[in-house]
């Protein structure tokens, strides 16, 4: 093989430096809209697949309402939750990760919890998991985690070496394997799972005051999982069982529903707190913030159509109403992007037209025309530019949001912050775990470790010791290693 074979270069061949940071202002971001390496990436990802969506392939929708049932008018100036009883629409789908179409609901997976709230100022997508955190901090290396979770390009088959490979030379991803291999990992339905923001977001109120958020979804059934044994029948006797319960919930008039919380940190706090608050691998122990009640979700409507309102349902972090905004957080930037452009790939460039995501509490006016599948007025006669002297819509300086500070060099940077990837899935082990729930954990992940190569089985299980000797050495023996 010549050297020249061995570069690791765009699709246009400039060889690459670093395939595992972003460009980033300092080592915590924000990520620069100039890393054309990671732009490609990202791009090239969101095309792999027609016409199913990439991730959260298979997923199960309903409609409904939130309800305001705490002032938090103190923090956000968002008009959907300025006042304490306000109801505003919702569509909210949910779905498996990794899977195609037509896999089981119950495999082990991560569960995809998104919220389109309609609110009289523009939609606003909440596009969380099932999970408080996730397996990798950065968006450059999404399209190749991805990867490892679906099939292999051999075989067609899923394969443990893949998956367990890039998670053993990816410590940062030990948090969420723990709780992915936990029983969380298979929640008993949809109705029976929490929901999670996951990311750190931003919250202002009218005074330009800003806050860091967190925002939880806790389930007013009671979170239920199923264990190993359970999730391997179920796949066998009803592989649509999540997606069958919650319709048929609905349609009985047993009407799930998730009590809104948020945990909210002053931008003072931010610095000096001992965890990196942007880091989506890691959680705020509630300890230390406590979580506060929001509002309160139902679901009460089933779509009449699942093509016309789950399939073509399009969520996007990016999605805000003034009041709340993004933070540095190097996942989210990345999705900002991300999640637009597999939409327009996917439903095209007016899929913000279609009835499921279009906004229903105000009316959009701007200067985007044309297009496939326009099937508005495409602006009538109405100006195509801005600025013009024809009454076309202008921008409003008053809903700007507050800045924050950003500084570093910008460039690929590895990540520095002092803290520990394996401090907090040691306490989840340790601490928040019963005995019943750590048996189950290890033998989950035996069950599935053990299909992988003897060099990676070792290489993760000492991940799993770093977090908590007990728990490296109860996988190694599990798995018949001596370490």
């Amino acid at each position: 093989m010549s050297e020249n074979k061995k570069n690791f270069t765009t699709n246009f061949g400039r060889k690459v430096d670093d395939d595992q940071n972003s460009v980033t202002v300092g080592p915590r971001g924000p990520v620069l809209l100039q890393d054309v390496h990671l732009i490609e990436k990202l791009a090239h990802f969101n095309r792999e697949r027609i016409p199913e969506r990439i991730v959260h392939a298979k997923g199960a929708g309903a409609g409904g309402y939130f309800e305001v049932t705490k002032d938090v008018t103190k923090y956000t100036k968002a008009n959907f939750l300025s006042e304490v009883g306000l109801r505003t629409e919702v569509f909210v789908r949910f779905s498996t990760v990794g899977g195609e179409k037509g896999s089981a609901d119950a495999e082990r997976d991560p569960r995809g919890f998104a919220v389109k709230f309609y609110t009289k100022e523009g939609n606003y997508d909440l596009v969380g998991n099932n999970t408080p955190v996730f397996f990798i901090r950065d968006p450059i290396k999404f399209p190749d985690f991805i990867h490892t979770q679906k099939r292999n390009p051999e075989t067609n088959l899923k394969d443990a070496d893949m998956f367990w490979d890039f998670l053993s030379l990816t410590p940062e991803s030990l948090h969420q394997v723990t709780i992915l291999f936990s029983d969380r990992g298979t929640p008993k339905s949809f109705r029976y799972m929490n929901g999670y923001g996951s990311h750190t977001f931003k919250w202002y109120n009218e005074h330009g005051d800003y806050y860091w958020v967190k925002y939880h979804f806790k389930t007013d059934l009671g979170a239920q999982n199923l264990t190993r044994q359970e999730a391997e029948h179920m796949k066998g006797v009803d592989p649509d069982h999540a997606t069958r319960d919650l319709h048929d919930a609905i349609a009985r008039g047993e009407y799930p529903s998730w009590t809104l919380q948020v945990q909210i940190m002053p931008p003072e706090d931010a610095e000096k707190y001992r965890f990196d608050i942007f880091d989506v691998t890691k959680v705020w122990p509630h300890g230390d913030y406590p979580p506060v009640e929001v509002g309160r979700m139902v679901l009460n409507r089933n779509p009449d159509n699942y093509f016309a309102e789950v399939e073509q349902a399009a969520f996007s972090p990016g999605n805000f109403v003034p009041g709340i905004a993004a933070s540095p957080d190097k996942m989210l930037q990345g999705r900002l992007f991300a999640y637009y452009d597999a939409h327009r790939y996917r439903l095209g460039p007016n899929y913000h037209l279609l009835p499921v995501n279009r906004p229903k509490g105000v009316e959009a006016k701007n200067y985007q025309r044309d297009g496939y599948m326009r099937f508005d007025a495409n602006g009538g006669k109405t100006p195509n530019y801005y600025p013009n002297s024809f009454g076309g819509p202008a921008p409003d300086i008053q809903t700007s949001e507050p800045a924050f500070e950003a500084q570093g060099k910008a460039a690929r940077q590895p990540y520095t912050y002092p803290n520990d990837d394996f401090v907090q899935p040691g306490d989840l082990f340790r601490k928040v775990m019963t005995d019943q729930d750590r048996e189950n954990l290890v033998g989950n992940i035996v069950s599935h470790l053990r299909n992988a190569k003897k060099e990676i089985q070792i290489r993760q299980t000492k991940l799993f010791y770093k977090a908590d000797p007990e728990y490296g050495r109860r996988v190694a023996n599990g798995l018949g290693l001596d370490l």
